[in-house]
């Protein structure tokens, strides 16, 4: 089973949006985009420290985690959060889930399929 080590993201306390950058092989501009966040937010030390930048951050790993080990890979992942419109959510996206504070519903999503159910 593959497992995103949240360890090898965090710098200083903090998760680092460079290491995320680089393991996702994107940009920090690319990933303040998909989490709806301004685009200094993962450039600027006092907007990387803010509490809403690191919870979306956090939301994202953890949800690529659960994830991961059924699309294969890291980006498999990724690729999956930025783009597979979810059943039962109006064809929202599970970023666009997170942009709008709804990550627990991806989660309650994830439960239910990863559990037999249906979506």
């Amino acid at each position: 089973m593959i497992t995103v080590q949240f360890e090898a993201y965090i710098d200083d306390r903090l998760f680092s949006p460079a290491k995320i950058a680089q393991a996702l092989r994107t940009t920090k501009g690319e990933i303040s985009e998909t989490l709806g966040l301004a685009s200094d937010a993962l450039t600027r030390r006092q907007r990387t420290e803010a509490a809403k930048t690191q919870t979306r951050l956090r939301e994202m790993l953890e949800i690529l985690n659960r994830v991961e080990s059924v699309t294969g890979s890291l980006l498999g992942a990724y690729a999956w959060f930025r783009s597979e419109p979810l059943p039962g959510f109006g064809g929202q996206t599970p970023d666009q889930l997170v942009r709008a504070g709804k990550a627990g519903q991806v989660h309650a999503y994830l439960d239910r399929v990863m559990a037999g159910g249906y979506a």
